[in-house]
């Protein structure tokens, strides 16, 4: 009797035993899941395209004369009508020696990085959720590709190389942004790397959105009113176009030696690396298509770009 009092605890504490254990590894791997990748119980769909907006001057959103202004509040309509499970939008306003990203945990600061400009843009707010589950994400694609050092920045909000076109794209501010850092230290094939290296979060219904200026020589601007475009400004805008069109990547990777005026167009490359981002997240057999084409002040291009496979 007593041999079988025990065999009867024993078998109740074991079955207790099993059971505690395999909930608590169950909760693991629904914490480690959540963690370290998009939930796929609620996996939007994947999103092969990728995309480089021109955001030009901050008056983009307040000015209802500039053409890139409507382009961009007809996104949705007119360029990419599914709506993402989140965004990582790469802007030439945020320059780090290594790459960062930024990890806030509810809705973001909007950063007023200018000066200058009419009081009511300084009251205009984007307060988009942050993801520090896809900011980690992001910092394990690159450390897997061979970025060692990965800064994650809990506190920085968005600048308006992001929530200018963001605000317009998508005003709702309700889906999940993360932004990613530019390295002004480095060269275009180092960018192009950082976009290959995130390409599998386009699978996860991550938008991957590079934002600066086709042209950016802001000394060079001409406030006159006038409606030409200088020629050189010109000049280098169509051989992106063209290069871009003809998936000319490692051509784009050294515009410096192959583009004409390139440096008169891009005295410093900020406001360009977000297109290698853009371009290297697209994947291999991909072209950039122009999906708007406008001008300010003779020599700022609102050039912007949807990537996509070459079939399409």
């Amino acid at each position: 009797m007593h041999a079988k009092n025990l065999f009867f605890i024993y078998a109740i504490g074991s079955l207790f035993f099993c059971i505690i254990v395999s909930l608590i590894f169950s909760n693991t791997i629904q914490i480690d899941h959540r963690l370290f990748s998009l939930n796929t119980a609620t996996m939007a769909a994947a999103i092969p395209e990728t995309f480089y907006i021109s955001h030009g001057s901050p008056t983009l959103s307040i000015d209802d004369s500039l053409p890139a202004r409507h382009f961009l509040k007809s996104f949705q309509q007119k360029c990419f009508s599914p709506k993402p499970k989140a965004i990582l939008i790469i802007s030439g306003h945020w320059e780090t020696s290594e790459p960062a990203v930024n990890a806030v945990s509810g809705p973001s600061d909007t950063i007023y990085d200018f000066y200058g400009f009419p009081d009511q843009m300084y009251r205009l707010k984007y307060p988009a959720p942050g993801s520090p589950d896809l900011a980690n994400r992001v910092k394990g694609l690159l450390q897997k590709s061979g970025f060692e050092t990965v800064h994650v920045d809990k506190k920085r909000g968005l600048d308006h190389g992001a929530w200018v076109p963001l605000m317009l794209m998508y005003p709702e501010a309700d889906i999940p942004v993360v932004q990613l850092s530019v390295q002004t230290n480095k060269d275009g094939a180092h960018h192009y790397r950082m976009g290959q290296a995130l390409r599998p979060l386009k699978d996860d219904g991550v938008m991957i959105v590079g934002s600066g200026s086709a042209t950016h020589n802001l000394r060079d601007m001409k406030r006159d009113g006038r409606k030409t475009v200088d020629k050189w400004a010109g000049d280098f805008d169509n051989w992106v176009k063209e290069a871009l069109a003809e998936g000319r990547y490692e051509d784009l990777n050294k515009y410096e030696e192959k583009a004409p005026n390139a440096k008169m167009a891009h005295p410093w490359p900020d406001h360009f690396y977000p297109l290698h981002v853009a371009m290297g997240a697209a994947g291999e057999n991909t072209t950039g298509e122009l999906i708007h084409h406008s001008w300010t002040h003779g020599t700022l291009s609102y050039a912007s770009y949807k990537f996509a496979d070459k079939a399409k």
